[in-house]
């Protein structure tokens, strides 16, 4: 998913609840310590060991489906491996591991970006060999800081409304360049009419998952509903960057089972839809790991030229998670034989507050 889901749980009741629980003060907890871990590192000439782990430090700044964080690092000089951590996966949602591989696309396009910033010329391929992973071979470059690599501290999947303002054609020339890859290509849908055909999908699909248990249990284990369990885990969806306020984990989810329901949740996506600038589809020629991975790097490289342009986006994956909807989805907005891998929301609103990440040591292995 992704990150995909907002945590809804009925404003009203946690609006009277919340002042008990976490006071007057407007300041978060979550949201400085997400701050100090995106805070660059000064790396001494010669110091590798230090320049190696400030690659992976911004390759986990990438997301991840329900922010698990799915992956391992294995690092040595000139080579660095990311590796499935099956131990992080989402079988509810994400049954075939889809959105596990494409995370580590995500995670390998941050590490590209990084290495060029830092004097490094990084070649990212993935090996099927096992479990498939990708390997990142290193070698000295020119540095360049190039405005993609500048956007990875800040960007998010921002799950709030946007101002429905169109992008110039400008923005989307350079949106769709990003997103395009090997295999891989993103269709920008801007249309209302196109638009409205996604939101149909959207909401059969959320349908689907809300009413399906083993994807609320697998959801509510990944939603961490106050500050100290965002912090403590460092992982996970927390409920204050979608605007909830953060309770205790046992009011939390009491609420989520009272006020979670397909109706709420449809009908905040046709708000979001119809308040976004367009929706883009990523699109790939094969089905397999490598070309899901593929897609990761493109969405990556997408998301980080938004941020750079000051542009949001969210997912709304509800269309290709559903396996039963992915090929009456794919028809209906004209792919051909084109697999749809991801579909996002676009366009200019306020940021919401960041993601926690995991230390460093604790993706190495």
């Amino acid at each position: 998913m992704l990150g995909r889901r907002q945590f809804v749980v009925g404003a009203g009741a946690l609006a009277v609840a919340a002042p008990l629980l976490v006071g007057c003060s407007t300041d978060s907890p979550v949201e400085d310590a997400a701050r100090r871990l995106r805070r660059p590192v000064a790396v001494g000439a010669g110091d590798r060991a230090l320049l190696l782990g400030e690659l992976v430090r911004h390759a986990t700044l990438a997301p991840s489906s329900h922010n698990t964080q799915c992956w391992k690092f294995r690092v040595r000089d000139g080579l660095i491996t990311i590796a499935p951590d099956f131990s992080r996966r989402c079988p509810a949602v994400d049954p075939d591991d889809h959105h596990l591989f494409v995370s580590l696309g995500c995670a390998s396009e941050n590490l590209v970006q990084a290495a060029l910033a830092n004097g490094l010329q990084a070649t990212a391929s993935f090996d099927p060999a096992g479990d498939g992973e990708v390997v990142v071979r290193l070698e000295a470059t020119k540095a360049h800081v190039s405005p993609l690599f500048q956007a990875i501290a800040e960007r998010q999947c921002t799950r709030g409304d946007y101002d429905g303002r169109p992008l110039s054609t400008a923005e989307l020339r350079l949106l769709e360049q990003a997103g395009s890859g090997n295999g891989v290509r993103v269709l920008l849908l801007t249309e209302r009419s196109a638009m409205e055909t996604v939101l149909d999908y959207v909401v059969s699909g959320n349908t689907a998952q809300i009413n399906d248990p083993a994807f609320i249990k697998e959801l509510k284990t990944w939603i961490r509903f106050s500050h100290d369990e965002a912090i403590r885990t460092g992982d996970g969806l927390f409920a204050g960057a979608t605007g909830n306020p953060a309770v205790p984990r046992w009011l939390g989810s009491r609420m989520m089972g009272l006020f979670l329901t397909a109706k709420s949740e449809n009908e905040r996506y046709a708000r979001q839809i119809r308040n976004s600038a367009g929706i883009a589809v990523f699109l790939s020629e094969v089905s397999d790991k490598a070309h899901w991975v593929e897609t990761g790097r493109c969405y990556e490289r997408f998301a980080l030229q938004a941020t750079a342009l000051g542009i949001r986006n969210a997912f709304l994956n509800q269309p290709v998670e559903v396996a039963a909807l992915r090929p009456q989805f794919a028809a209906a907005i004209g792919l051909g034989g084109l697999r749809p891998d991801l579909v996002v929301r676009f366009g200019r609103g306020p940021a919401m507050p960041l993601s926690m990440r995991r230390p460093v040591q604790s993706v190495l292995v």
